[in-house]
């Protein structure tokens, strides 16, 4: 066998065509470097959002791969239809009369050749196509993929090594069909039918078959087996299908080439092996920590059209598990299949109370590249405001809230706080007393186990960080990767938490100088709204045609979400409204303080809401007594000149509260959690930074803007960072940001 090894060495090697052939694989290169340019120039002529919608070229081989295969296919063919074309095949089986034998003496030297050219090819076509795109490569995708990939990425350069051990791979393959076909343009029809036709075809089919045809292509076998994407395939059945072809057209050879009475022996001999080394892998490397969902899903009566909904019954008490449950609705985003499924992302609403259900039909859109690896769920939690459970309406309002000045007025503001809460929880005291985080934490657990995953994903938005901590205290184990996106922070300083609005009233007061269409531009608006907080404070300002008045306190609750979210640039609608409504307050009427918080609260002013009350005092955010609620108004008047007080407002709204506080603030477990992300804007920033900062290894981003929720509002560059460490658990640079388009 040796001997003839040999002979089938001597001839590949001495025909002065393979090499002429092999040289033909630099068209790879030059295609990859030529898409490489072409992608770099539509790059460069887009504004940054029309950038963030690109389509990753990845490690680049995808724009050359089908013409290397393509020489290396023609080349394992040639190295047996040549002998068919020229006659010399009956020389070689007079010297080799076991006729197998001198088709598998051919393997050793053509993958030997293969395998070394491949693997130059390979790295070749990555290095044009990542010079020629330059430091765009680098850019972050809406999807969490970057234009294009180094081979200092993960699972890059495994991709190109293993990309090159493809083509030797596809010369095999050639070979097989060669001898099957034993005709030279026979063959070479067969291999473009295989190489080209499939994959293109495979590429017009509706989402998400192209998908999954796609997968089963040879060419996109590399990037599955590394674990970087290219299919819905997992790794090690991607290799068993590879491995598969090879011996499948192999098989194919030897069955056509053998003596008549020898065909049936090869073929089965090559069919059980093809289907052994494809199908094995593909039962091993089933989706691991996943099983079975016991959620009956079914059509949303509201919301995206391919989303279902479920429901899932807990106990009201977790204390008692087998006491009396409730019902909750889970909503699902399934994935696409466009790539191989990694898990599941649970979205965990704000508010508190927020319909995370309602939340994913209304944002469907900013999860759509997530979904190709990921499902996503989200719940209507317990302390949902319009379950039914409570009344509604009460739940929808609650006392004016003010700033007392003795003690007295701190004991009567708890009376009305306390009588407010228990005109709600008269109707269901046990529900009413079981609406803290822990307890939505607990739901989202038994959501897991009903999932039957065996780790979740999370993107908690807003007061959703408070479930996510309790989550990550109660079952550390669970939590695959945790986003906190402009989450109130429970471990702050409420004083210091409020800086970021001073911040933006400096903004607000420096765009009123600018700005000519500023009601109060030419004056100097932190003396005019300081003078009007302290007149109202002394003498209350009333609304023009309304038994209602406004001290100072109440024009910065009134005004502080203004001064936070100003509205689009450049009119900033918002910052406009807010300094015709001080204007006016100046003259003595608040009427433009009353409107726009009517519009939003159908009250004249801000209502501490006992619906997010119910959440919030048995979460801890209360004072512990009135010396303490001393000890922070004198630090927030020292520290917050323009909005003193706002940091008040919802420990205020717990005096007197009812029930117990049953989730107080706790630290994370100091191991078991991995790294979590933080986002947030100039405002909430900090808070999601300092929550992560708390878990090794973590980082932050912050989107130098306004805003709130920056995920589930689109913000392109936040979604990037975001989708790339829930999808490959990377987390960016430390000082990383994200900027608004230009």
């Amino acid at each position: 066998m040796i001997d003839v090894i040999a002979s089938e060495w001597q001839k590949l090697r001495s025909l002065r065509s393979n090499l002429y052939l092999l040289a033909c694989s630099v068209a790879a290169v030059l295609a990859c470097a030529g898409v490489a340019f072409m992608i770099g120039r539509g790059f460069d002529n887009q504004s940054l959002q029309e950038r963030m919608a690109f389509t990753s070229n990845g490690d680049g081989l995808g724009n050359g791969i089908a013409v290397a295969y393509f020489v290396f296919a023609a080349l394992g063919a040639l190295a047996i239809t040549s002998e068919y074309s020229t006659g010399m095949i009956q020389t070689s089986l007079v010297a080799v009369p076991r006729r197998q034998v001198l088709l598998l003496a051919k393997v050793p030297g053509l993958a030997a050749v293969a395998l070394v050219a491949g693997q130059i090819l390979a790295f070749g076509m990555h290095a044009a196509a990542m010079a020629v795109l330059g430091d765009r490569a680098g850019q972050l995708l809406r999807d969490g993929q970057t234009l294009g990939t180094a081979l200092s990425e993960p699972g890059v350069l495994a991709s190109v090594v293993l990309a090159g051990l493809s083509m030797a791979a596809v010369a095999l393959i050639g070979l097989g069909v060669g001898a099957a076909i034993r005709s030279t343009p026979g063959a070479l029809v067969a291999l473009i039918v295989i190489i080209v036709v499939l994959p293109v075809v495979a590429k017009t089919l509706p989402r998400p078959l192209r998908a999954q045809a796609g997968s089963f292509m040879i060419e996109n076998l590399p990037l599955q087996i590394a674990g970087v994407g290219g299919g819905i395939l997992p790794p090690a059945a991607a290799a068993g299908l590879l491995v598969a072809y090879v011996v499948a057209a192999l098989t194919a050879g030897a069955v056509t080439i053998a003596l008549k009475g020898r065909r049936i022996k090869a073929l089965a001999v090559g069919t059980a092996a093809a289907v052994l080394v494809s199908a094995v892998p593909a039962a091993a490397a089933g989706s691991p920590g996943s099983g079975p969902s016991s959620l009956d899903w079914a059509a949303c009566t509201d919301g995206a059209k391919d989303m279902r909904c479920a429901s899932i019954e807990v106990p009201v008490d977790w204390a008692r598990p087998a006491g009396r449950k409730i019902r909750l609705t889970v909503g699902l985003l399934p994935a696409t299949g466009a790539e191989r499924r990694i898990g599941t992302v649970f979205a965990v609403p704000g508010g508190p109370g927020a319909s995370g259900v309602a939340d994913l039909g209304t944002h469907a859109g900013s999860f759509a590249e997530l979904r190709d690896r990921f499902d996503v769920v989200s719940v209507e939690p317990r302390n949902t405001i319009d379950k039914g459970v409570l009344p509604y309406d009460c739940l929808v309002s609650g006392p004016w809230i003010t700033l007392p000045d003795t003690r007295a007025e701190y004991a009567e503001l708890g009376r009305r706080n306390r009588a407010a809460a228990e005109r709600c929880r008269a109707a269901d005291p046990e529900f009413f007393d079981h609406l803290d985080s822990a307890s939505v934490a607990r739901d989202m657990e038994a959501i897991r186990v009903a999932l039957g995953e065996e780790k979740l994903s999370f993107i908690a938005t807003s007061y959703g960080g408070m479930p996510a901590i309790a989550y990550s205290r109660l079952f550390p184990g669970r939590v695959r990767a945790m986003v906190f996106d402009g989450t109130l922070n429970p471990y702050a300083d409420r004083v210091q938490g409020r800086l970021p609005h001073e911040e933006s009233f400096t903004r607000f007061a420096a765009w009123c100088a600018a700005t000519t269409t500023c009601a109060l531009h030419g004056q100097d608006v932190g003396e005019v709204w300081r003078a009007l907080v302290a007149r109202a404070d002394r003498s209350p300002v009333p609304v023009r045609g309304e038994r209602a008045t406004y001290s100072g306190f109440d024009i910065k609750e009134a005004a502080a979400p203004s001064v936070i979210s100003p509205g689009p640039e450049p009119e900033f609608p918002r910052w406009k409204e807010l300094a015709e409504a001080i204007k006016r307050a100046a003259a003595g009427d608040a009427s433009g303080f009353a409107d726009y918080v009517r519009q939003s609260t159908k009250s004249l002013k801000v209502p501490s809401f006992t619906g997010m009350n119910m959440t919030h005092c048995p979460d801890g955010l209360g004072f512990r007594d009135y010396e303490e609620y001393r000890e922070k108004r004198r630090e927030g008047e020292r520290l917050l000149p323009n909005l003193a007080g706002i940091e008040l407002w919802h420990p205020l709204a717990c005096v007197g509260w009812p029930s117990p506080v049953t989730n107080p603030p706790a630290p994370l477990p100091a191991k078991g959690l991995p790294p979590y992300l933080g986002v947030g804007s100039w405002t909430d920033f900090d808070g999601a930074a300092d929550i992560v900062r708390r878990v090794p290894g973590s980082a932050a981003i912050q989107y130098q803007w306004y805003g709130h929720g920056l995920y589930n509002s689109g913000v392109p560059c936040v979604i990037g960072h975001v989708n790339r460490y829930l999808t490959s658990l990377r987390l960016p640079a430390q000082g990383t940001v994200c900027r608004p388009p230009a």
